[in-house]
């Protein structure tokens, strides 16, 4: 192990700081409380990246979300 650690020191030390990150990223989230919301208003054609900048037009209308 590096350093001259015993395995079982090593693990522990591991493991401490593994939930010491979990820890911390959870107080964060919490903190900060994201918007997982999804918006109800779809972007407009051509305004996300993900979309093929080829495509003209398509075939069919995309589903409408009951309000």
């Amino acid at each position: 192990m590096p350093a001259g650690v015993p395995l079982s020191t090593y693990l522990k030390v591991f493991a401490a700081s593994l939930l010491a990150m979990f820890a911390g990223a959870e107080a964060v989230h919490r903190y900060y409380r994201p918007d997982l919301t999804i918006p109800e208003i779809p972007p407009k054609p051509g305004e996300l990246r993900t979309e093929l900048l080829g495509l003209k037009e398509r075939k069919q209308e995309p589903p409408v979300s009951p309000q």
